[in-house]
Order: C-alpha cells, then sequence, then structure tokens
C-alpha cells in the first residue's frame, strides 16, 4: 500500500474546514453578535491558512489571509459581521475551495473579493478600524523592529514542534538577539523530558511587519502566549517575565491560566480525544461491504448444509459463524449509515444564493436531521434535491409583493424534512408558494401529444408529465430553469436508487414533493416466500405479521380479497395471480401483511420461508421497467430469489384491481 499524498490528505482536511465554515457563516447571518460563531469563523480561516502555507497551497494561503484578518478585527469587535461581509466571504470561500481543489485556478480571480474585502475592512468603518489597527498595519521603519516574548505550550515538543527550527525562522527575517527565559523550570526531580519549560526575549532588528513574525508560529499560535511590540518602545533595562497573551482565544480572560506542568493522565486525554476518529476513504467502506455482502451468502450456504447433517458440531459452528456474520454486517452497516443532515446542510447555501439572485426572502427550515441513510444514496441525493429546490424558489414561491397581495407573509417558507417509515427513508420538500398550475400543465401536455385530449387524469397522474425529458411549462428561459432539462434526471437517478418521487400540489397554497428510499442499497432482513414454484423476498422491516387462511377463508374472499384480522377488514393481493403461476396452490394459503403508505395490505402466497438475510443485487437493464421488484439475492443453494418492491407491487396490485372493477362494471353496463 502506498503512502496518501499530504497535499490531498489537506483537501480532505480543507473540505470538511470549508464545508464548516459555510454553515458558520450562514448561522452567523442570523446572530452576528454571536461570539462563539465568529471564534469558529476564525479558527476555521486561521487553519486553512496555516495548513495551506505548510503543504505549498501558496496562492490559497495568501487570499485567506485577508479573509482572517477581517474576521479577526471583527473578534476584536472593532468590526460588525454584517450582511454585506458575511455575502462577501461566502464568495471567499468559494474562492478558496477553487484555489485548494483546482491548481489552474487563476489567483488574481479574487482580487475583486480581496477589493471589495478592503473597502468594508478599510472604508466602511475607517474610524474603528484605524483605532484598532493591530501593530502589524505599518511596517516599522529601517533598524527597528520587534520585542517578542514567546511561551511554547509544555506539551510542544512532544507534538512534534521543534523550538530551534521557530527562532531559526526568525532570524531569518533580521538580525535576533535571543535570551532563554528559565523561571518555569522545575527542578530535575520534577521534570518531564520531553516537556517544553523554557521561554524566549527576542529582539528583532527587521523591516517585517508583525504579521510575519505571527506566521512564525501559525501552527502553535493557539496555544502559545506571545507578545510582539515595536523594539523602540521596549525598555532598555532587562525585559520582564513574559506576560500570559494566549492569542487566538478569545475568551481566555475568563479561563484560568494554565498550570506550567501538565499531568499525564490530562496529556494522555488529549492524545486519546485526538485518536478518537479516522478518515477512511468511501472506496474502503464499499469494499468491506462487498466482502461482507459475500460472507453473507457464503454462511447462508453453510446453514443449508448444517440443517442437513446428523454432527452436532458442525451445527454449533455454524450457528456462531452465522452470529458474528450478523454481527460484522450490523457494524459495517452502522458505518456506511450518514445522519442526512450532513447533506440538508448544503442547502442553506443554495436557498441564500438564490433568494437573494431572485430578489425573494426564503426561510428555509429543516427537521429530521438526525435520520440515517446509506452512504450511497445520500452521495447521489445532491444534484436532485438542488434541483427541485431551484425550481421551487424560481417557479413556486412568489416575490415578496405578489405574497402580500395574496394575503401571505413577504418571507416565504420551504420544509425539508426526514423520517424513517418501514423500510424506507421519506424525504418531503414543502413550499408555500403558488402552487402548481393544472390548466397549464395539462395545456402544454396535450399540445405536446403527450397525454389526450379529454383524458380523465387524476393530479398524481397528470403531473407525472412534468418528469418527462423536455417538459417545462416555463414562459421564458432564465438561467435557472425552463429549457426543460433536470426533473427526467432527477426521476432517473431516484429510480436509479430503487425510490420513488411524488408530487402533490394546491393551488396557492404550494407544492409538496416526497422523495421515497430505501435504507440501503446493500444488504436487509428479509422474509423468504414461496410462490407456485418461485422463491421471493420481502423486507422484514415492512412486515407486520403472517397468518393462515384456510381453504374455507380463501373461498369466500374470492370476489372481494378482504380477510378479517381481529375485526378489521384488511385488503390482500394474490401474488400467484399477480405472477400469472400456474402450479397448483397449496391448501392453506399464507398471507403476510405488510405496511405501506396507504395501510396494512397482505400479500397472499403459497409458504413462508422463513427470515433470510439479503444481499441486494441489482438487476439488469433488460428488467429494469419492472416496478414490482427492486432487486435480487442469492440464496444459500446458489438459486436466484427476486426482492419485492413493497410499495410498487401494492401500487401495481390495486391498479389492477380498480381495473378490473372499471371493467366489470362497463361489462354490466353492456349487458344491460
Amino acid at each position: 500500500m502506498t503512502p496518501s499524498d499530504p497535499r490531498d490528505i489537506f483537501r480532505q482536511e480543507a473540505q470538511d474546514l470549508l464545508a464548516l465554515l459555510e454553515t458558520t457563516l450562514l448561522d452567523l447571518e442570523h446572530g452576528p453578535d454571536n461570539a462563539e460563531l465568529i471564534d469558529t469563523t476564525f479558527r476555521a480561516l486561521h487553519t486553512i491558512k496555516g495548513s495551506g502555507a505548510m503543504f505549498g497551497f501558496d496562492a490559497a494561503a495568501a487570499f485567506t489571509h485577508h479573509v482572517e484578518t477581517a474576521f479577526d478585527r471583527v473578534r476584536q469587535g472593532k468590526l460588525v459581521a454584517n450582511h454585506e461581509l458575511i455575502s462577501l466571504a461566502l464568495r471567499a470561500r468559494d474562492h478558496m475551495r477553487a484555489l485548494i481543489e483546482e491548481p489552474e485556478v487563476d489567483a488574481a480571480a479574487g482580487d475583486d473579493i480581496l477589493a471589495a474585502l478592503a473597502v468594508i475592512v478599510e472604508g466602511g468603518a475607517a474610524p474603528v478600524v484605524a483605532a484598532a489597527a493591530p501593530v502589524d498595519a505599518k511596517a516599522p521603519a529601517a533598524g527597528q523592529g520587534w520585542h517578542i516574548g514567546v511561551r511554547l505550550p509544555q506539551d510542544a515538543m512532544a507534538n512534534g514542534t521543534k523550538p530551534v527550527l521557530l527562532l531559526d525562522e526568525l532570524r531569518e527575517l533580521g538580525a535576533a538577539t535571543i535570551r532563554a527565559v528559565v523561571d518555569r523550570v522545575p527542578t530535575l526531580a520534577e521534570i518531564d523530558p520531553t516537556g517544553c519549560y523554557l521561554g524566549w526575549e527576542i529582539d528583532l532588528v527587521t523591516a517585517a511587519p508583525a504579521s510575519a513574525v505571527e506566521d512564525v508560529f501559525i501552527f502553535v499560535r493557539d496555544e502559545m502566549e506571545l507578545t510582539i511590540a515595536p523594539l523602540a518602545a521596549a525598555p532598555d533595562a532587562a525585559p520582564p517575565a513574559i506576560s500570559a497573551v494566549v492569542v487566538a482565544a478569545p475568551p481566555a480572560a475568563d479561563k484560568p491560566q494554565a498550570k506550567p506542568a501538565a499531568s499525564e493522565p490530562a496529556r494522555d486525554a488529549g492524545r486519546n480525544a485526538a485518536a478518537s476518529s479516522i478518515r477512511v476513504p468511501a472506496f474502503r467502506l464499499d469494499e468491506l461491504m462487498e466482502r461482507v455482502g459475500e460472507l453473507v451468502i457464503t454462511q447462508s450456504r453453510l446453514r443449508q448444509i448444517a440443517a442437513l447433517s446428523d454432527d452436532n458440531q458442525i451445527k454449533a459452528v455454524a450457528e456462531e459463524i452465522e452470529r458474528l456474520v450478523l454481527e460484522l454486517r450490523d457494524t459495517t452497516m452502522g458505518i456506511r449509515m450518514v445522519p442526512i443532515g450532513s447533506l440538508f446542510g448544503r442547502f442553506r447555501r443554495v436557498v441564500h444564493d438564490l433568494s437573494r439572485d431572485l430578489g425573494k426572502e426564503v426561510d428555509l427550515v429543516m427537521h429530521g436531521e438526525e435520520t440515517e441513510l446509506d452512504k450511497t444514496v445520500i452521495e447521489q441525493l445532491n444534484d436532485p434535491l438542488v434541483h427541485m429546490i431551484r425550481n421551487a424558489i424560481d417557479h413556486g414561491i412568489e416575490g415578496p409583493s405578489d405574497r402580500l397581495a395574496a394575503g401571505k407573509a413577504a418571507v416565504g417558507r420551504m420544509e425539508l424534512s426526514a423520517e424513517h417509515v418501514g423500510t424506507e427513508v421519506l424525504i418531503t420538500l414543502k413550499d408555500d408558494g403558488r402552487g402548481l398550475d393544472r390548466a397549464r400543465i395539462r395545456a402544454r401536455a396535450e399540445e405536446r401529444g403527450l397525454i389526450a385530449p379529454g383524458a380523465v387524469l387524476s393530479d398524481s397522474e397528470l403531473f407525472q408529465v412534468l418528469f418527462l425529458p423536455g417538459f417545462s411549462t416555463a414562459q421564458t428561459v432564465t438561467s435557472l430553469s425552463g429549457r426543460g432539462v433536470g426533473m427526467d434526471v432527477v426521476r432517473r437517478t431516484i429510480e436509479a436508487l430503487n425510490g420513488t418521487i411524488d408530487l402533490a400540489s394546491a393551488p396557492g397554497q404550494g407544492t409538496t414533493v416526497t422523495l421515497r428510499l430505501p435504507l440501503t442499497l446493500a444488504i436487509i432482513d428479509g422474509l423468504l416466500v414461496r410462490v407456485g414454484t418461485g422463491r421471493y423476498v420481502l423486507p422484514l422491516a415492512a412486515v407486520e405479521e403472517c397468518v393462515e387462511m384456510t381453504p374455507a377463508e380463501d373461498a369466500r374472499a374470492r370476489g372481494l380479497s378482504f380477510l378479517g384480522l381481529r375485526g378489521d377488514l384488511v385488503p390482500f393481493i394474490r401474488l400467484r395471480e399477480l405472477f400469472l403461476t400456474h402450479a397448483p396452490p397449496d391448501p392453506f394459503q399464507k398471507v403476510v401483511v405488510v405496511s405501506a403508505s396507504c395501510g396494512k395490505v397482505g400479500l397472499a402466497v403459497d409458504q413462508v420461508i422463513g427470515q433470510h438475510q439479503t444481499v441486494i443485487k441489482s438487476l439488469s437493464k433488460m428488467h429494469a421497467d419492472i416496478d414490482m421488484f427492486s432487486g435480487a439475492t442469492i440464496l444459500g443453494d446458489g438459486t436466484v430469489a427476486l426482492i419485492l418492491d413493497v410499495s410498487n407491487l401494492v401500487a401495481y396490485g390495486q391498479a389492477r384491481s380498480e381495473s378490473e372493477r372499471r371493467a366489470g362494471g362497463a361489462n354490466g353496463r353492456s349487458a344491460a
């Protein structure tokens, strides 16, 4: 295995920092006086600048330095984090990302951002900024310099910092006179050989600004004690002990000063906290899931072999392996499950930018961010949701004046939520805009020959034409929409995830888009059933119960397909009829009651075989249009069983029953 490129490692860490920066800036817009948010913003910028410089991203580090300077002044209370500064910082964040991820990006492309930033920092608050100008606002004259006090963290050397190299960097800035400060060196019996107890007083004659001195200590600055004063202002006598100034810790005045010698347990606790998580490439998780899937299939085969054996030791080993495989599967699945909030958080920026560009005010409210979904599913949801959000803001939500005229609040509202329902995750995007124009959609669909004039269609059926390639009701083409490109891609992406998409709308009240997605695309617990000679798998999480139907009950339900269950009538679908099975039926049919969006529905089968760990395999392109099946799995004997898609199966069965009922009614009227 080849070692990772350190630059790639920095890029991965920078992605997290940039995501944190974006989220914090958006929060800061609603709470510009929040000291914690301001401090988090500064630290993210500070880390990006320092790490970027260390790994050779000089352009990104130089650009970030100016943004960091602005928020350093915000931290000092000399500048307000207003809407203009935050919007500019968001643009700067995008440029920083480009500089880090795309080496060919021209660094000069950010000059307009820096120019606007200078206007805000210098021109927007000139008197305040002048009063709070740091000592490096102007470099000292030639022959002058800085008096510097340095005190590193006690564990600096244990963490890899070499004080000699830092002092050598200071010497590179100019002529330096360095004196050691030994007031905190303990006795020989108490000394820790890995500890850093010395401090240093440095007189540096240089024309470099104080920011250049600070950059020498950029990777230890958050925890060290550092003082910088113009050399001319320093006393001629021997300097006093270094004053404790913790540079990048705003609430330092409220914290007790750290003790010079940290205890060993505290040091170990810090190291354990730092090692509590690791970064793993996504492809390694995919490979692990593949291996676990193959192991599940092999274990299923072993279980069948053990069932045919009279050797109790083989049966005991098979049971133990089954237990271990089940635990390994659950652990691996848990690693792959990611809170959907990691995806939802990206859309706050989308709504922020679109609202600004379109001159609309929109509040995004999110629910269910803790809902977990397979990482593979989450990775593919970004583009569909972005497109639907863009459509909702562009077409659905009205401008402030139109909303006020319609008796609504001037600020539009958009809700994005996620929840678990059985074996599925429901993601809902709801807005309070003007809603879908049913008449316009129908007219455009008839104009293009997509539906027959006068055809009777429900709202759900009519709205599905919005997902056809090239279909659009927009009057004009804009930079955001109007060409009919996108909604068909949205549907294809959702269907590729074995999901479905539904639209509901009320004129003047808004539109609701609901995505139904499987929890995972890898391994599920299933219930293996037999219909005729074929075997099928039902997701176990959707199964409520299994009941047996006597021949008498079967005969009574022949024209009705309803089953009496503890005083309730539960509709059921005969899978033998649905699958056109010709093999003789079992005398006692079994009904598997499942939960669907419409309530409880029964599925009549010949036999319930039992629980089965199901490794999901995708169907071939030839079978992509068969909605009743979400995939296939390999059984222990090497044969294939199809996995039933409960939602689509129930919908198909209901549509088929409704069609037969209508046909029967039409035949009855004809006979009359």
